[in-house]
């Protein structure tokens, strides 16, 4: 037997809100969620694996628009263009990902330098005050 969550359940499961995954359904992020026969939806493993990598895609940053597209390419199954197109999408979205960490990476060393740099201020010049620098 395939177990199934409730909305308020799927929704704890995922940290998503209840409105929010009602409108991921309604936009067409999410396929039509079975429901029971007093209409309340009945989220499967299947819905909350797909979840789970929209949740991925989103918080690396890729917009909602291509999002969609993703998943139009995803019910299409997996043909050749299908899965081309879903693999080219990625690909894309990869690299602007490591350009974006790559860029965090550096500013974070540049934190590291002036923070190093403080700390050797203090222990050369405890209890003074120099002027101000950048």
């Amino acid at each position: 037997m395939t177990t199934t969550l409730t909305i308020q359940q799927a929704a704890a499961a995922t940290g998503l809100s209840v409105h929010t995954l009602r409108y991921y359904e309604r936009i067409g992020l999410l396929d039509p969620i079975s429901r029971r026969d007093n209409s309340h939806r009945l989220f499967r493993e299947e819905d909350l694996l797909w979840i789970a990598f929209l949740l991925k895609l989103r918080r690396t940053g890729l917009p909602v628009r291509d999002m969609l597209q993703y998943a139009a390419w995803r019910r299409q199954g997996n043909t050749v263009q299908s899965v081309a197109a879903r693999k080219a999408l990625l690909i894309a979205h990869t690299q602007s990902v490591e350009q974006n960490l790559a860029e965090l990476h550096s500013n974070l060393q540049v934190l590291q330098r002036k923070i190093a740099m403080y700390e050797e201020l203090e222990v050369s010049n405890p209890g003074q005050s120099n002027h101000m620098e950048p």
